[in-house]
């Protein structure tokens, strides 16, 4: 199991909605090269969709389903794949307009070659390293995209 936090200048519905739109998952991991499957009307419980993902030359699917959602503040996602596992996420609002941020990922490699090797590298990087790069990337991006709808000029 493997846990981080972030507090984000933003409220929880600015974070939300970037958090809570899988389409985003490339941008914070760049071992997904996509995302199929997900609703234009966006997550919901029972929503199912899926990821590639590219590791070392390697390719491989995962399936993700929404166990519980409640947005502006919690969901819990199941993920299959290269590994099993569940990724939960809290917003929890803070003074000022901002918002703390935090992921918990319960996981296990399957077998298998590619399982193997991906077991490899994530206990040689660290799970907690790269999950907190993922986070600081959903940081960069809600923050990020907060400046610039404010440094836009009104027409």
């Amino acid at each position: 199991m493997v846990e981080v936090s972030e507090v984000i200048e933003a409220p929880p519905e600015a974070v939300w909605s970037v958090v809570s739109d899988p389409n985003n998952l490339p941008i914070w991991d760049h071992h997904i090269y996509k995302v199929d499957g997900v609703p234009k009307s966006g997550l919901a419980q029972g929503t199912e969709y899926t990821t590639a993902v590219r590791f070392m030359g390697a390719r491989a699917h995962a399936s993700l389903k929404v166990l519980e959602i409640e947005p502006p503040r919690y969901s819990k996602i199941e993920l299959r794949g290269l590994l099993d596992g569940v990724v939960e996420t809290w917003l929890e609002p803070l003074d000022d307009g901002r918002t703390r941020l935090r992921h918990r990922v319960e996981y296990r490699f399957r077998g298998g070659p590619i399982g193997s090797l991906t077991g490899r590298a994530v206990r040689l990087l660290g799970a907690s390293t790269l999950l907190k790069r993922g986070i600081r990337s959903q940081k960069h991006q809600v923050e990020n995209s907060r400046r610039s709808r404010r440094s836009r000029p009104t027409r």
